[in-house]
């Protein structure tokens, strides 16, 4: 008896659509914009989901900034879709201080940076980074889980 009123069923089904079109017309008119970098100031970088398993890559990003961090052979490679005036890495192990190492440039446009390790990071490690453009420097943090071992 319930569902044979043709306003109910059209109610059912009009009802959930117009809630899902409310939520993303919410989220746009009372949303948080995305802003452009200002100059001068430092931003963090987000690991993304790559970078939790033995994916080979690990992505770092910041809205239009991205970093792909990999590891081929004992030279870990930082590239980059804007160039960088420098790159500087740690890798620590919980519980101790980073200790800073200037990546070389790999390339003359500044998109590619390398640094020889001494050998493969452990699991429990983690990779410290801060990427300095001519206007900004971007920082973040990644496991070191994406290596393939």
């Amino acid at each position: 008896m319930f569902f044979t009123n043709k306003h109910v069923v059209i109610a059912l089904i009009v009802a959930p659509i117009l809630a899902i079109l409310a939520w993303f017309a919410v989220g746009h008119l009372a949303g948080e914009k995305a802003q452009p970098a200002a100059q001068g100031k430092s931003y963090p970088l987000v690991e993304k989901s790559n970078c939790r398993y033995d994916s080979g890559q690990c992505n770092l990003q910041n809205e239009d900034f991205k970093l792909a961090i990999e590891l081929r052979g004992v030279d870990l490679i930082v590239q980059s879709e804007h160039p960088l005036q420098g790159v500087m890495l740690a890798i620590v192990t919980s519980g101790q201080e980073p200790v800073p190492v200037e990546m070389t440039s790999a390339d003359q446009t500044g998109l590619s940076w390398r640094l020889t390790l001494a050998g493969v990071p452990q699991e429990s490690e983690r990779i410290y980074l801060v990427a300095s453009t001519v206007d900004n420097a971007y920082f973040g943090d990644a496991a070191t889980l994406f290596i393939k071992r």
